[in-house]
């Protein structure tokens, strides 16, 4: 069978902006649907997964928002979310989460002339940006962060998400960490009523609206920024260090996360301290329910997750995402105890 799980290019994404799926149409594959953060990687998984096992991966890419509907319908085996659910949630719906990856949020931009990493912002004024305040990209607040830097006199056009997304609960968390008028005006969820910009359907849609759009800015997990070769801006951290989006910085910002200390290993690293991290690092999540309606498709699931934190390190690493520490992931592997049929685990991973 002809593997269809393909990265998402500007090209594919011309016109009508449509959401990115994996698909395979086999009984024995695996079911999922949920955030396209991950997107990238879990293609990347699934396509060697494919060839190794001979199992498929049917992911639906369609944010965060409907995963969590659909893994709380049953409609899928897994949901993957980058909003993290909390204890009360995890409980009420009887699902286990798990982390799989660490990855940034960053802004992208497209400006004639300007190249990666050549635009540096801070968080204040991004968020004046994404909340209307700063219209102009010559505004003095930009020109004082990029002083050698060629702005045009030209209006900035916002492209944010339009859809329930984990992306933009990062994204609006860390803009309510640096900013008080954020964060009492817009807030912080998966969807919010945005002042500014037009919407669009996922990181694809962002990341195609954004490359279609001149003079445009928005956010979108980092691998979309490297597999389109979108020009991306450098941020200013919390310690006031200008930081680029690489994986070394998403990697500082994890570094000090206590995975234990919250329900669900559900930790958020926004706006961590240190020289050298990045200030919009996330890690993104699955949902299983501990009762699965297939026990047999849950069984197969978490398999193919066994495998790809045992093998799937490099290919992650490729794509500039950071992989789960292996002490977190023996923590993992254990919740998978708690999915069960008839009062046994349905998956043992090998030691």
């Amino acid at each position: 069978m002809t593997t269809l799980l393909k990265l998402t290019t500007k090209a594919a994404l011309a016109g009508a902006i449509a959401l990115s799926t994996v698909s395979y149409a086999s009984a024995a594959d695996i079911s999922g649907a949920g955030a396209t953060f991950p997107y990238p990687i879990y293609a990347k998984w699934a396509d060697a997964y494919k060839k190794k096992t001979g199992t498929g991966l049917n992911y639906q890419s369609i944010g965060s928002g409907g995963g969590i509907k659909q893994i709380e319908s049953r409609t899928v085996t897994f949901g993957a979310s980058d909003k993290p659910l909390g204890g009360d949630e995890l409980q009420k719906n009887n699902l286990v989460q798990f982390p799989t990856v660490m990855g940034g949020i960053v802004p992208v931009v497209n400006v004639k002339g300007m190249k990666p990493g050549e635009l540096v912002l801070d968080g204040q004024t991004l968020a004046k940006i994404f909340m209307g305040e700063i219209t102009q990209w010559n505004d003095e607040a930009i020109k004082k962060l990029n002083p050698k830097v060629k702005l045009p006199d030209a209006a900035i056009a916002v492209v944010h998400r339009s859809d329930g997304s984990g992306t933009t609960f990062n994204f609006t968390y860390y803009l309510a960490q640096v900013s008080p008028e954020w964060k009492d005006k817009v807030g912080v969820n998966t969807s919010v009523e945005w002042p500014v910009g037009i919407g669009a359907k996922g990181n694809e849609g962002v990341a195609a609206n954004v490359g279609q759009t001149a003079n445009s800015i928005g956010y979108v997990e980092y691998a979309y920024a490297l597999q389109n070769k979108m020009t991306y801006a450098d941020m200013m951290n919390k310690d006031g260090k200008k930081v680029a989006p690489k994986s070394d910085a998403f990697a500082a910002a994890a570094e000090g996360a206590d995975w234990s200390s919250q329900p669900g290993f559900g930790v958020i690293l926004a706006n961590q301290p240190g020289a050298k991290t990045w200030p919009m690092t996330a890690a993104t999540f699955i949902l299983i329910h501990k009762d699965p309606k297939n026990p047999q498709d849950a069984a197969e699931a978490l398999k193919f997750f066994d495998w790809a934190y045992a093998n799937g390190d490099k290919m992650a690493q490729s794509l500039d995402y950071i992989p789960m520490p292996d002490s977190v992931v023996a923590k993992i592997k254990d919740e998978w105890k708690q999915v069960q049929a008839d009062g046994k685990p349905v998956y043992q991973p090998k030691s």
